[in-house]
């Protein structure tokens, strides 16, 4: 025994509980629903991956190279990779993906990234891609799931969403389909997927993985309780404690991602919040280490600006609102605002206006708890708030998409090598954009533009600087904090070394490495 080590084998299976039903396992339509883009990851395979560490690496590609000053990319795929059903993959796979990808009709959520952009099959095994502009990112734009077009190609824009592979979908992936059962209302309520014999990094260690859908946590913490799954996909931080303490044999991961969490201002839906006295006010009245501490249970990190440590053009030399309620009451004291009849809520001008304002925000608990915490705080400065506490679909469709909010306490997910162009650059202020501030500044719109097509680190990293000083002394949005991702496996599982994560589902595009069984191998 002293020549050998023990060593990951194959077999065993888990079953694992997660929030929400899919429809679309499909990757050009799967980034709206987190089931959906968590299964994807496991059944479909890309050009391009994120490994453990948050490190962008190749995955069908075996190399790539850039030229024409970043105008121009050659990929090639790796030999010999096959679908699920045996059949081979190759770059009429990927062109077709793209076409798809950049026709309207089919409504995919990628389309955005890929409008404008250009690409043409030299060989079998070789795709070139053709930009306007050097993009620096452009290599994390290669992580979507690629189609089967043999399986797709037939398929009508109006009958693809509807289409039966989406649920039952032919991938490359590690792992491949088996079977799925609905409730009563067609929800479906697990779905099977086994070890595919013909992955081309070769088999995933655990041979079965059932996944079970459930409308909230309690309900799948409930169904551990029961013995129905022994791994939990997302805990959030009011259950970590009633886990660990609850001797569920569980181990919880706790991994840093590149999010934040900020109030977005909607300055036109509340002529107020227009006057960026009442903004710093706003922001001076947050105690964002008591949020840390009270609602993510110390799992956290404080966001002062739109960037965040460790990405490239982070700095700390913004303008920071620390927790200061004293200065708060000053400022809007100097600006004349006063209690004028004494129920609580400053008044002002003539008529007496009450400095009021609608808070809106998802029903998640950490969001719920946390939007509770800052009326409070507001209001003791004399701001009346009402909070809107909308569940996801309807925060998105009545809400946020027809940027009907006055405040939006929301998050953003920015990749670990940022474009914030989406979130920031006055063109993405209408719905697709993500520019939740509804926030229009010419120079920063500038900076985007020029940071996002330099190839120079340290010249890329100046121009985020300069954007993140901008916003921050602008103060369109109150940055907060930036939660970590909890999530809970059996103890028996091994193999889960996770440090950086660039999304919720990334961990899922590591589960190949995971392992219950063990067999000794020679030193």
């Amino acid at each position: 025994m002293n020549n050998t080590v023990p060593a990951p084998a194959s077999g065993g299976s888990i079953s694992l509980a997660t929030i929400g039903s899919p429809r679309f396992l499909n990757p050009i339509l799967s980034q709206l629903n987190n089931s959906d883009h968590d299964l994807s990851l496991l059944l479909f395979s890309s050009l391009m991956k994120y490994d453990g560490q948050g490190n962008l690496i190749p995955d069908l590609a075996e190399k790539y190279e850039i030229l024409d000053d970043g105008k121009t990319y050659d990929v090639t795929l790796r030999q010999n990779i096959k679908w699920h059903d045996g059949r081979p993959l190759n770059i009429d796979d990927v062109i077709f993906t793209l076409q798809t990808i950049q026709n309207s009709d089919y409504k995919s959520p990628l389309r955005p990234l890929w409008q404008g952009a250009g690409f043409e099959k030299i060989d079998e095994l070789t795709i070139r891609f053709k930009l306007k502009n050097p993009y620096a990112p452009f290599l994390h734009t290669l992580t979507f799931g690629i189609l089967p077009k043999h399986i797709w190609e037939n398929v009508t824009p109006s009958s693809f969403p509807l289409n039966e592979y989406n649920l039952k979908p032919v991938g490359s992936g590690p792992y491949k389909f088996v079977k799925y059962s609905k409730d009563s209302e067609g929800k479906v309520k697990s779905l099977e997927v086994k070890a595919s014999d013909n992955y081309f990094l070769g088999s995933a260690h655990i041979s079965k993985i059932t996944f079970y859908f459930y409308d909230s946590e309690e309900k799948a913490i409930s169904a551990y309780k029961k013995g129905e799954v022994n791994a939990l996909n997302i805990v959030s931080q009011k259950n970590e404690q009633e886990i660990k303490s609850g001797g569920l044999g569980l181990n919880i991961y706790s991994i840093e991602l590149p999010r934040y969490f900020a109030i977005f201002f909607n300055q036109t839906q509340n002529n107020l919040l227009a006057d960026k006295n009442i903004r710093q006010s706003l922001a001076l009245t947050i105690d964002k280490n008591k949020l840390i501490s009270e609602v993510l249970g110390g799992k956290g990190r404080v966001s002062n600006s739109p960037l965040m440590l460790g990405m490239t053009g982070y700095t700390d030399q913004v303008k920071i609102y620390s927790y200061d309620p004293e200065a708060a009451k000053n400022i809007l004291a100097t600006a004349g605002w006063k209690d004028v009849d004494d129920d609580g809520v400053l008044e002002k001008d003539k008529d007496n206006k009450k400095l009021e304002i609608y808070l809106a925000t998802n029903d998640w608990p950490e969001l719920n708890q946390t939007a509770q915490i800052i009326k409070e705080e507001w209001e003791k400065i004399g701001v009346k708030v009402n909070l809107e506490i909308k569940e996801t679909a309807k925060i998105q469709n009545e809400i946020i998409r027809p940027r009907q909010y006055q405040a939006l306490l929301f998050g953003e997910v920015l990749g670990l090598e940022p474009d914030p162009f989406s979130f920031w650059h006055s063109s993405q202020i209408k719905d697709p954009g993500l520019n939740l501030a509804l926030y229009a500044n010419t120079e920063v719109d500038k900076l985007l533009v020029e940071a996002r097509q330099d190839l120079d680190t340290a010249r890329r990293a100046q121009k985020y600087q300069q954007f993140s000083q901008l916003i921050t002394e602008d103060l369109p949005a109150i940055f907060l904090f930036s939660p970590n991702y909890l999530f809970a496996v059996a103890k028996e599982v091994k193999g889960i070394e996770l440090k950086g994560l660039n999304s919720l589902s990334a961990h899922f595009s590591q589960m190949d490495k995971w392992y219950i069984n063990t067999k000794r191998t020679w030193k």
